[in-house]
Parts: C-alpha cells; sequence; structure tokens
C-alpha cells in the first residue's frame, strides 16, 4: 500500500487552522502541483467548515453513512451474508467529492459507542484505504486535544500547529505537542505557524514559540481579503495571488516541499 505524504493542521480552535489548510491547497492548485500529483483534502472537524472555504457542496459526510450503518445494526436490517464491512466502504466511497483539482473528504459527525465501536474501528482501516490513493492528504483536524487523544491523527509526516497572537494558543500548541507525545502517535514533524500576526509583534511572537520548543515554520499576517472572502462565502481559493496571507502560506508549502 503506498503511501501519502500527510500534512495535519491543528490547533485551538479560532487560531485559523482551517484557513490555513485552505491556503496550502491554494498553494498547490496555483503552483501546478494539483495536476500532477493526487491530493486530497479531509475535514476532520465535526464543525465541517472546510468545504465553505473551498467552495465545495456537500451532501453525504462519512459521519452520516457511518451513523446509518449503525442504526441499521441495531434494528437487526443488515442481512448476515452482508459484509458490513463492504458496505461501509462502498459508502463511504459515494461520499468522496471529486473536484477538477482535488478531492475531499468530509468527516462530519458520529454517534454513540455500544456497538458502533466495530464500525469504528473498520472505518479507520477503509480511510486508510482511500488516501493510499492520493500524493499527498491536508487534514483539517478537530480543535484542540480532541483528535490527538482519540489517535485519529496516525502516520503524519508533518503536523502544523496553528497558534494566533495569545499565550492561551500557544499553552494549548504546548499539550498538543505533549499529548501526540504521550499516546504515541507517529508524526515525524512537528511546527507551528503563526496566523493573524501583525508586523510589530511578529518577533516577539516567533521568540516566545521557540523558547516554548517549537520551529516556527511561517507567520501569516493579517489579511483583510480573508476576512472579506470569509464574510461573503467566497471560496479562498479564488484570492488574489498577491494576497498576504496566500504569499505567507505559499513560503510554507514550498519549505514543506508541497509544491516540488
Amino acid at each position: 500500500m503506498a503511501k501519502p505524504f500527510v500534512v495535519s493542521v491543528s490547533g485551538k480552535g479560532g487560531t485559523g487552522k482551517t484557513t490555513v489548510a485552505a491556503l496550502l491547497l491554494k498553494a498547490m492548485v496555483d503552483s501546478g502541483v494539483c495536476g500532477r500529483k493526487k491530493v486530497l483534502m479531509v475535514d476532520a472537524d465535526p464543525d465541517t467548515n472546510l468545504p465553505d472555504f473551498l467552495g465545495v457542496n456537500v451532501s453525504r459526510t462519512v459521519g452520516s453513512v457511518a451513523n446509518e450503518l449503525k442504526r441499521r445494526i441495531e434494528k437487526g436490517q443488515i442481512p448476515a451474508e452482508v459484509s458490513k464491512r463492504d458496505l461501509l466502504e462502498a459508502w463511504v466511497y459515494s461520499t468522496l467529492i471529486e473536484e477538477r483539482d482535488f478531492d475531499m473528504l468530509v468527516m462530519g459527525r458520529t454517534e454513540g459507542e455500544g456497538c458502533y465501536c466495530y464500525v469504528n474501528s473498520v472505518l479507520t482501516g477503509i480511510l486508510d484505504v482511500i488516501a493510499s490513493n492520493y500524493d499527498i492528504v491536508v487534514m483539517d483536524m478537530e480543535a484542540g486535544l480532541e483528535h490527538i487523544s482519540r489517535r485519529t491523527d496516525r502516520d503524519v509526516d508533518v503536523m502544523l500547529i496553528v497558534c494566533d497572537p495569545s499565550r492561551a494558543s500557544l499553552m494549548t500548541a504546548k499539550r498538543i505537542r505533549d499529548v501526540a507525545g504521550e499516546v504515541h502517535v507517529k508524526i515525524k514533524e512537528i511546527y507551528l505557524v503563526g496566523n493573524r500576526i501583525a508586523g510589530q509583534v511578529r518577533e516577539s511572537f516567533i521568540r516566545a514559540a521557540r523558547d516554548a520548543g517549537f520551529k516556527v515554520i511561517g507567520v501569516v499576517p493579517e489579511d483583510p481579503n480573508v476576512y472579506e472572502y470569509n464574510i461573503v462565502g467566497k471560496s479562498l481559493l479564488e484570492l488574489p495571488g498577491d494576497s498576504p496571507a496566500v504569499s505567507a502560506v505559499r513560503e510554507i508549502a514550498e519549505r514543506l516541499g508541497l509544491l516540488a
């Protein structure tokens, strides 16, 4: 099974991790990478904001089809001769959204535990198979620590932890890094990304991040264009190439080797 290059984007809620994930894709689209390599965007945040940021319409999510299978199992509506794994795999593939330059998988929300544990364990294997069909996978993760404690970050090449210019954000970044180590998640590199960092606090932010033991891979300035596009519901893929946030995230993508 081929292994894609996996980038996980994490951080405290409200720091702009979904914006960073979307702009990483824009950098790959604009540079022509998406014409040479297969790119999968995964929205693993139950709030499901990434499709809106990318102008993608979503009718079904992985969570919704998993929930449907769980309900049918509980009601005894799945015949014994039918493979639940094969059924779930077919349903999950039906949620895969194929855009011109990339594909998208939206996780959505799953419900409950109990006999649902079987579905959840099978689901993990199916998602691994889907990811193996791509060269690059970018995951917009759930805010905070939940995704780490549940081990939904597995075999990650790079984790980007997005921070805004606040102490609370940096403290969350430290806890994410520490919990990742405690649960033995396989992450090759962890970098900090500063987001919405005004010029006058840039050096202070970088110094505080390095004092906390982080490698800072880039700093994204405040960008009125991003705010405007978000408010009117316009895809961030349509941002001007010279927009400040676009330029900053393009440099991050280059440092990660995503544009090669």
